[in-house]
């Protein structure tokens, strides 16, 4: 329950909780994951108070006289019981989800609390009834506490089942059985009275969709365990008592506002299941959120206080917000390095004003040229690309176009320009330009995009497609005479008094991405199916453009750079900040999504430049942490030093291995103090680096070949308490590598020789992260050479070529 109170004189809410018990396991839902969340509470000023009961220690009417605004978020918290279950307890080996999970959360989380509680003893069969989360969270915590075989139960088909995919998996992983169409009928005790069996009938359904239950067909399941999960009620009076002055509805649950959250009390508010119709973790959370927009809504209404009538939550906010993205270039300040380059999502002026409210940086338009050399669109013209195969989908590792540049007049964008500047004075507006090879008329389009109050221009010399057969674009790039002309001549006293103040690497790459079975290209224009080399865009030519961009900024220290080919998330952009680059425009990677995907740049971008100040992160790559060992999504044990021997994951040496672990994991004490973990407060060491700080760090590490070192070698290792034994490693090696990698013929664990070379390829194809590592070669690296040094041909004739 989350109460808000404001006190007088203020406009910044008190907020109290109360918590009464968890009943999520720890596998489950970890205690650190639980704390971190009620840290970030409780650092924003939240106060929690844990043990306190709704109906035992307070109801409304006592919370109203301290606060303004109540949240009731209490579940329902009594089970669902039929009546064959009345008389029985855990004694006679029955549970209810709300016995059986909170005392597994108990003796599974150290540090919840300070009792040394022991998980419930389960053995033999368990039955689980329901098949909701709650079910499938019962049911794997059975299989931990000691059930050799647990069978879910529940009364519709498998299709019905209302549990998240994850926990249905996570089941059917663990053996766990599935039963459908089954309604409990009767339990059978022993003599002791414990249970012995369930009973079962058949559920089925009629023609009309309703179910009825087939007596005739029965079937007796031996168990020693039932656990019910069939939902939850609420039926305890004082409960219902504290929940005075509200309407209820038949089922003694609170009258709610499902587009507000708000009962009939103005000040209460209520979600989850006491709402009565949220039926999971999700659904549960949005209703929060609309409550607590609402709240908030209420709370203003009552000093006459106007908000907006579209609800808008703030965003998840920590110091990492606060880092200063903003960059110079040539006397112009950026927002942040990230905008749209000059391609498909500036084609209107409409587009780059949603981009700036978006939260880009800066835009280049669609480039335009005088009226004399407009231009009009083939279609089809832009594809996905097929460089990483038939991929379909956002996500497109690559596209191609044969668009041109802009269709839209000269006149459209000088008025484009001077509305975006009025309306986003602090974004930049870079007008993108293209001409024949024509003094007077790259003089004139530029000086007419300056007085429209463009902030920069773009000379476009490098359209890959179709502008060059008019004069245009690459024709003009790739003559040396034009490119000096152009910018050193009256263009360029007209649009910056002098030399051009930066470049824009890459466009487009040249080329013909795909021909389909029948031999015609796609995309293929007519009848005839006619195409013309296109841009290629996207990832694809990432390694292209980081190589121009380095090899630019290595050759002119200080050139400002405008990047641009392959920059699809924050840790691209940085790529491309480190190899030189300035700012960073974006194509591709909005052609795959949307214009949302600014906040994920900005956001990552942030998070990477806040973590280069904490000592923590220093072997860290971007926001990856080193990888834990895994092996299938769980966490490696030390099973070697209890055997003295590595025992692969397949066959009897698993069945050996998990013996092993069940062991080890049924003697481990679960609320062990040292399980506890600590917060750790992560602070800045350093100053926070600017944009400016990080362009061209990774300068020096770029160079010629013969800068490197060749008397330092590495060696491939590979961890073999990760690896899966897919044996790509050793396929890799032996066709197209140095044969340095055996496979044992009984673990079937992969060895590196000393024939390794380091050449790495093992490690470029392993599918497991980090299971291949390359470490420092401790032994002289001898190269193969095939043969001595000096051996002649006239030594060989007689002989066979010695294998390599």
């Amino acid at each position: 329950m989350i109460t808000d109170r404001y006190p007088i004189n203020s406009q910044k809410p008190s907020i109290s909780i109360f918590r009464n018990s968890s009943e999520i396991p720890q596998y489950r839902l970890p205690l650190d994951v639980i704390r971190f969340e009620v840290d970030l509470m409780t650092d924003l000023g939240v106060k929690i108070e844990f043990k306190r009961s709704f109906g035992d220690d307070f109801n409304l009417m006592t919370l109203k006289g301290s606060y303004k605004a109540v949240f009731i978020g209490i579940g329902l918290p009594e089970p669902k019981i039929i009546p064959i279950f009345a008389d029985l307890k855990p004694e006679n080996g029955f549970y209810t989800s709300k016995t059986f999970l909170p005392a597994v959360a108990k003796a599974s989380k150290a540090g919840m609390c300070s009792c040394k509680q022991k998980l419930p003893k389960i053995f033999g069969n368990v039955i689980v009834l329901g098949a909701g989360d709650t079910a499938f969270d019962c049911a794997t915590s059975a299989i931990r506490c000691g059930a050799k075989k647990v069978f879910v139960v529940f009364r519709r088909g498998v299709t019905n089942i209302r549990a998240v995919p994850e926990e249905v998996e996570l089941a059917r992983e663990e053996k766990c059985e599935f039963i459908p169409f089954m309604s409990p009928k009767k339990v059978i005790l022993s003599e002791d009275g414990r249970i012995q069996a369930m009973e079962f009938s058949r559920n089925e359904e009629d023609e009309e969709g309703n179910w009825t239950t087939d007596e005739e067909q029965k079937i007796t399941l031996k168990a020693n365990f039932v656990i019910s999960a069939f939902g939850s009620t609420l039926i305890e009076e004082k409960v219902i008592k504290a929940l005075s002055p509200l309407q209820l509805t038949n089922d003694k649950l609170p009258k709610v506002n499902l587009e507000t959250m708000q009962t009939s009390e103005p000040w209460v508010f209520c979600g989850g299941d006491l709402a009565g119709i949220s039926e999971t973790t999700v659904e549960a959370t949005n209703d929060g959120k609309t409550a607590a927009w609402h709240i908030h809504s209420y709370l203003q209404s009552l000093y006459d206080v106007k908000i907006p009538e579209t609800p808008s939550l703030p965003p998840f906010f920590t110091p990492v917000d606060l880092v200063d993205l903003s960059v110079e270039l040539c006397g112009m300040t950026f927002k942040n390095p990230f905008g749209l380059a000059s391609a498909t999502p500036t084609t209107s002026s409409p587009m780059i004003r949603r981009a700036f409210e978006a939260g880009w940086g800066f835009a280049l338009t669609k480039t335009f040229a005088l009226e004399k050399d407009i231009v009009t669109n083939v279609s089809p013209r832009i594809i996905r690309g097929v460089t990483s195969g038939h991929v379909y989908g956002p996500g497109q590792g690559s596209f191609l176009n044969i668009e041109l540049i802009s269709e839209k007049t000269l006149n459209y964008w000088l008025r484009s320009i001077t509305e975006l500047k009025k309306d986003f004075p602090e974004h930049i507006v870079i007008a993108s330009i293209m001409c024949t090879h024509n003094e007077q008329d790259w003089t004139s389009l530029a000086q007419s995009a300056e007085e429209a109050g463009a902030d920069a221009l773009e000379l476009n010399l490098s359209c890959p497609q179709g502008m060059g057969e008019r004069g245009m674009g690459l024709a003009c790039g790739q003559d040396p005479k034009i490119v000096e002309d152009i910018y050193i001549v009256e263009i360029a006293k007209a649009a910056h008094r002098g030399n051009a103040d930066g470049v824009t690497v890459t466009n487009t790459v040249s080329g013909l991405m795909e021909l389909k079975g029948n031999a015609s290209p796609w995309p293929g224009v007519g009848k005839e199916k006619r195409t013309t080399y296109g841009g290629v865009s996207g990832n694809a030519i990432r390694p292209i453009a980081l190589r121009a961009v380095s090899a630019i900024a290595n050759a002119i220290p200080g050139f400002p750079i405008l990047a641009t080919g392959g920059i699809d998330s924050a840790d691209a952009g940085l790529q491309f900040l480190h190899a030189g680059a300035t700012l960073l425009q974006v194509c591709s990677a909005v052609q795959n999504q949307d214009l949302t995907v600014i906040d994920d740049y900005t956001t990552g971008l942030k998070a990477l430049l806040y973590l280069q100040t904490l000592p923590h992160t220093h072997d860290w790559n971007g926001q990856s942490p080193p990888t834990i060992k895994l092996q299938k999504g769980k966490p490696v044990i030390d099973i070697e030093s209890v055997v003295h021997e590595k025992l692969p994951n397949f066959g009897p040496f698993l069945t050996q291995k998990q013996a092993i672990i069940s062991e080890l994991k049924a003697h481990k004490d679960l609320l062990n103090e040292n399980l506890i973990s600590t917060r750790s407060i992560n602070k800045p060491q350093k100053p926070i680096p600017k944009i400016k700080d990080v362009i061209g760090k990774a300068l020096d590490h770029i160079g010629s070949f013969s800068r490197l070192d060749l008397a330092q070698q590495v060696v491939a290792i590979i961890d073999e308490d990760t690896c899966i034994n897919c044996g790509k490693c050793y396929m890799a090696c032996n066709d197209s590598g140095y044969q340095a990698i055996k496979f044992d013929p009984v673990t079937h664990l992969p060895k590196v020789t000393d024939d390794c070379t380091g050449c790495t390829l093992c490690a470029s194809v392993c599918p497991i992260i980090d299971c291949i590592r390359m470490i420092t070669r401790q032994t002289p690296h001898k190269p193969k050479r095939g043969l001595p040094s000096g051996t002649t041909l006239d030594e060989l004739r007689s002989d066979y070529m010695p294998a390599q």
